[in-house]
């Protein structure tokens, strides 16, 4: 089966791969994207907030036409009635610890990070994810301002080291990307969830083998949730959503870095 792992999954029908959403008219003063690959490109490269970058990807790519609308809707209407996320960590109580191996294979603990100061803490579904991609280079182009605030960025996926460092070289991330195998991290913060064996099939049918990415039999997945921890290990900030389209806003992320110590 072919895994695609070496190709851009923007220019594939990945980029079908998104919730339902209200049309939004294209970010201002960006052309009209062509094809998917050129939504992906614009959405990426904008300066605009990051959910809006976010939401206009998918209603660009609605406005497309795909054969996932149904899917994807039913998907996020399932989560929602499940109540994913919500049994989270939330503010005020302190961020459970881990070690994860990063992705050049050095184990990285929380502990150790906060030393160093407030970290904020990214839960990415994977480098085959459009949106994941995009938020991951918006958080590159915020890393110095978060140092400058005394603060770090990490990423966590459930994928295998090569693909946690092609997701991190597309995104040309200077902060670390970590490796959560068979979720167990995201197990332990209620934040796994499965996709559900209609989205299986759907991914597999377009080369998007999660087995293969991850290393192990599963069709588990984060919520791609966002949690800022003090150095005194509590958490100052979180964000989470069982619709992978939305993400912590930057500005919030980033006064939440500064707020703590």
């Amino acid at each position: 089966m072919n895994t695609c792992a070496n190709q851009d999954p923007a220019d594939q029908s990945d980029a079908d791969l998104r919730p339902a959403g209200a049309l939004e008219p294209p970010m201002a003063s960006q052309p009209t994207p062509a094809t998917p690959a050129e939504a992906f490109q614009i959405a990426r490269g904008s300066d605009a907030p990051i959910n809006e970058r976010l939401a206009t990807y998918s209603a660009t790519m609605r406005a497309m036409g795909s054969p996932a609308d149904g899917l994807i809707d039913r998907l996020v209407e399932r989560l929602r009635n499940a109540g994913a996320g919500l049994n989270a960590p939330r503010v005020g109580d302190p961020m459970p610890t881990f070690l994860l191996p990063d992705d050049a294979a050095h184990l990285v603990g929380l502990e150790e990070l906060l030393a160093n100061g407030p970290v904020a803490i990214a839960f990415h579904r994977g480098h085959w994810c459009p949106y994941c991609r995009i938020n991951a280079r918006g958080l590159a182009r915020i890393n110095d301002e978060a140092a400058a605030a005394g603060g770090q960025i990490v990423a966590i996926t459930p994928e295998r080291q090569q693909f946690t460092a092609q997701h991190k070289r597309d995104a040309a991330a200077p902060f670390r990307m970590l490796t959560d195998f068979g979720n167990g991290y995201a197990i332990s913060l209620n934040l796994a969830i499965w996709l559900g064996d209609e989205m299986k099939k759907y991914m597999t049918d377009r080369g998007r083998n999660l087995e293969t990415f991850h290393g192990v039999d599963s069709w588990f997945v984060p919520i791609p949730a966002t949690f800022v921890v003090g150095t005194d290990g509590v958490i100052n900030a979180r964000f989470i959503d069982p619709d992978y389209r939305k993400r912590m806003d930057f500005d919030e992320l980033l006064a939440a870095l500064k707020s703590v110590r």
